[in-house]
């Protein structure tokens, strides 16, 4: 079937008062397998691309395409402003699952639209879920402002204070209307986050289990419709910011201890050297669970080069505690860029490798290239690796270590002969080493903690 822009449409005009001047769309000969056309629905999909505009109407069985059109709820406001006079505001919130595609609220001044349609400054309010905004459709007539409309009708004239007093009446019925519509939904996911974290929260002091609790509601207000695995990690956040204040506090009683009360400053450091040791234990906990996760992106064959890359690139330990101090910078980060883009283009892009470099405090370089998990790392991959060595010493006065890590070594990848600090690595003797120096730390650390 073809679409309707694509159809021989027979057109048939007549002459007539211009009073009573318009175009009526007839459909006939509709096929009778199908259910008619819906008019509420029809008037949804014109209300898409037709709502707004100031110079046509459309009217769909005997009703003018309107704001309360809108698939949801739809509500009427209204009042008399000191300087502006009469302003009403028509407001429908949208149900649909996806947002509209022409969402906002449209200001019109003696029925015709000022700008384009927009929020009243909610957009910039910061604890207000973002794809709520999406699903507001409105309209507000304030014909006092018409002293304050620039010359194009694009906006009104800047800092306009009739402006700002419409905006405070709209955005409170804007931000009420929608959390009426969606409170449910705030509401059930308050309980269900508030009963996973009810444990953490009544192990807080009363003063930040108040703050919190105000800022995890916050957080669900903002994030309302997303899955509650993509919100605990975030209220998680938040509340390790909060329990891990034990740096503080410590150092707090060390300064306080006369410098002549050994006893006490001997103290307040092993407290501090206890609470350091359960910090690692909760990082090497954390560091676990980021092994398993990499293990299995590891072990799918279609994961790429630029995933792992991705994965790795704040997390350096894992190659072993001697590279926790290299890290990456916008400079490294364009170099890499510019060398590729001159090499890798046209048909030579497809081919373009995946490159890290980063430099620790002391200026020594480290170069990773990374291949695809399922790569076996062979001659040319070696030989391509310092070629890009050579390339960047032109650049570079410090020595550049290299580290090449794929899937697997190839038979013809070179053991012996190898230009110095190039080493292969093999994504799974990776994650093992790395797992056997957090389970020591655990190990060790639990010992400690609990001796």
């Amino acid at each position: 079937m073809e679409d309707i822009e694509h159809l021989d449409i027979a057109l048939h005009t007549e002459d007539c008062d211009p009073g009573i001047h318009g175009t009526v769309i007839t459909l006939s000969d509709l096929h009778q397998g199908l259910a008619y056309p819906d008019p509420n629905r029809l008037r949804q999909v014109l209300l898409q691309d037709y709502g707004r505009h100031d110079d046509f109407a459309v009217i769909v069985d005997e009703k003018r395409l309107d704001v309360d059109d809108v698939q949801g709820s739809y509500s009427e406001h209204q009042t008399t402003l000191p300087d502006v006079g009469d302003v009403k505001l028509r407001l429908s919130i949208f149900d649909g699952k996806a947002g509209l595609r022409q969402p906002g609220v449209t200001l019109r001044v003696g029925g015709k639209a000022v700008g384009s349609h927009s929020f009243f400054g909610l957009e910039g309010h910061k604890y207000f879920p973002p794809k709520l905004l999406k699903k507001m459709y409105g309209e507000v007539d304030a014909d006092g402002l018409l002293d304050h409309v620039t010359a194009g009708w694009d906006s009104l004239v800047e800092n306009s204070e009739k402006l700002k007093a419409v905006e405070a009446f709209v955005q409170p019925i804007l931000i009420s209307a929608a959390k009426e519509k969606y409170g449910m939904e705030l509401q059930l996911a308050q309980a269900r986050m508030q009963k996973a974290i009810q444990q953490r929260l009544a192990s807080l002091p009363e003063h930040k289990r108040s703050f919190a609790d105000k800022s995890i509601k916050k957080i669900l207000e903002r994030y309302y419709d997303e899955p509650p695995n993509k919100i605990e990690p975030i209220v998680g956040v938040l509340l390790d910011a909060l329990e891990r204040s034990d740096y503080r506090i410590l150092l707090e009683h060390i300064a306080d201890a006369s410098q002549g009360d050994v006893a006490t400053i001997a103290d307040r450091l092993n407290d501090f050297g206890l609470a350091e040791m359960a910090f690692l234990v909760a990082q090497a906990a954390a560091r676990q669970t980021f092994l398993d996760q990499l293990e299995e992106l590891a072990r799918d064959p279609a994961t790429t080069e630029a995933a792992m890359h991705k994965s790795l690139e704040l997390s350096l330990w894992v190659f072993g505690p001697e590279y926790s101090l290299f890290s990456s910078n916008i400079t490294l980060k364009r170099q890499i860029e510019d060398a590729l883009n001159t090499t890798y283009k046209g048909k030579n892009a497809d081919k373009r490798p995946d490159l890290l470099l980063n430099e620790n405090l002391s200026g020594e370089y480290l170069l990773i290239e990374f291949k695809r998990p399922d790569h076996s790392l062979n001659y040319d991959d070696y030989k391509q690796a310092i070629e890009y060595r050579h390339d960047f010493s032109k650049h570079i006065t410090s020595p550049i270590r290299v580290i090449l890590i794929g899937g697997r070594l190839s038979p013809d990848f070179p053991k012996e002969n190898r230009e110095p600090n190039v080493d292969a690595r093999i994504f799974s003797q990776v994650i093992a080493s790395a797992r056997r120096q957090v389970e020591w730390l655990l190990r060790i650390d639990s010992s400690e903690v609990t001796s």
